[in-house]
């Protein structure tokens, strides 16, 4: 289900600009594990390997990837980089660092210009980027759909009894 490389069959991307945001970013996997989706998880720079990022987003589509989260702190290129390479959604994470401890990140991504759009979560919420390319996927997906709900389900629940954060840790219906 997970892939440290380009592999064929996979639906979600999730490349982030530092392998000292892979931390940050695995939980991203976490969370499609746990819904089944399959994904890949690679480190590439915007910065330093700006060719080898174009391949790669090109060929996403002809391996089946239908969304890419892209991780990046401190200039936060990469999400943006990414977007204006593809026509897949985008879902930005920035990540916390660097003298504006990620805020600089967050502006960064958030404010690209008009054309190139990243759906943006908060730092380092690659939780909430997983469960956004969850519900991207699940469009199309009613098997997904139905474990989304469950899990907004027991979501609902956990809070209610105050365990929220059990789910972080816990299974999806």
């Amino acid at each position: 289900m997970t892939s440290n490389g380009p592999s064929a069959g996979i639906q979600v991307a999730i490349v982030y600009g530092s392998p000292s945001d892979a931390d940050t970013m695995s939980k991203a996997g976490a969370i499609l594990e746990r819904f089944g989706v399959s994904y890949e998880q690679v480190a590439i720079s915007a910065h330093r390997a700006p060719r080898t990022l174009a391949e790669y987003v090109a060929d996403l589509p002809s391996r089946g990837v239908s969304v890419v989260i892209a991780g990046a702190g401190l200039a936060a290129a990469l999400p943006g980089s990414v977007a204006a390479m593809t026509t897949l959604p985008v879902i930005g994470v920035p990540i916390k660092g660097g003298a504006l401890d990620g805020l600089d990140s967050m502006f960064a991504i958030a404010q690209l210009p008009p054309g190139v759009p990243v759906a943006t979560v908060g730092l380092n919420n690659a939780t909430n980027a997983a469960v956004l390319a969850t519900q991207i996927l699940a469009l199309s997906n009613p098997e997904l759909r139905a474990k989304l709900a469950a899990y907004k389900d027991d979501f609902e629940k956990a809070a209610a009894t105050g365990l929220a954060e059990m789910l972080e840790g816990g299974a999806v219906g």
